[in-house]
C-alpha cells in the first residue's frame, strides 16, 4: 500500500469505531499522516403527532452536542486537534466526499458491518462512501461483541 498523507476517518461512533479508529491509526503511524475524523448526523425531519408537527430542533441539537463531545473524547486520545474533528449535520456518503475533497484526503477509511440480504440491498453507508470518493477508500470490517 503506497503511503498517506491525509486520512480522514468517518465514525458513527458505535463501539465498534474503535476499531476502525485503530486501523486508521495504525496507517497514520506507518506513513507519518495526518488524520482528521468525521461523524455525520443524519437530520431529523419533522414527526407528526396527529395534526400537530413537533419541532425536533432542540433534539438535534443535543444529538449534536452528544457526538462533538464523543467525537472529541476519540480525537483526544489520538491528539487531533479540534479543527480536524468534523461533526456534521446531511447525509453520511455526501458530506464525508465533501469533507475529504475540502480537506485534501488522499484516503477515507470507514467500517463497514459486511451486511447481507435485505440491508446490503438497501445500500449502507460503506457502499455510498465508496461510490463516490475521489479518493482511495478503506473498509475496516468491524466485528460487534455480538459476534
Amino acid at each position: 500500500m503506497s503511503g498517506y498523507n491525509n486520512i480522514l476517518v468517518g465514525l458513527d461512533l458505535s463501539e465498534e469505531s474503535s476499531q476502525v479508529l485503530d486501523r486508521a491509526a495504525q496507517i497514520a503511524a506507518d506513513g507519518n499522516a495526518t488524520m482528521s475524523l468525521a461523524h455525520i448526523i443524519e437530520p431529523l425531519t419533522f414527526a407528526y403527532g396527529g395534526d400537530v408537527p413537533m419541532d425536533l430542533s432542540e433534539v438535534q441539537e443535543q444529538l449534536q452536542n452528544q457526538a462533538k463531545e464523543q467525537l472529541g473524547k476519540a480525537a483526544a486520545s489520538l491528539n487531533i486537534p479540534a479543527d480536524r474533528q468534523h461533526v456534521v449535520l446531511g447525509q453520511p456518503a455526501t458530506e464525508i466526499h465533501r469533507i475529504a475533497e475540502e480537506s485534501g484526503c488522499d484516503l477515507i477509511v470507514i467500517g463497514s458491518h459486511g451486511r447481507h440480504g435485505l440491508a446490503l440491498l438497501l445500500g449502507s453507508t460503506a457502499n455510498g462512501v465508496l461510490h463516490g470518493a475521489g479518493c482511495d477508500v478503506l473498509a475496516v470490517r468491524v466485528h460487534s461483541s455480538a459476534e
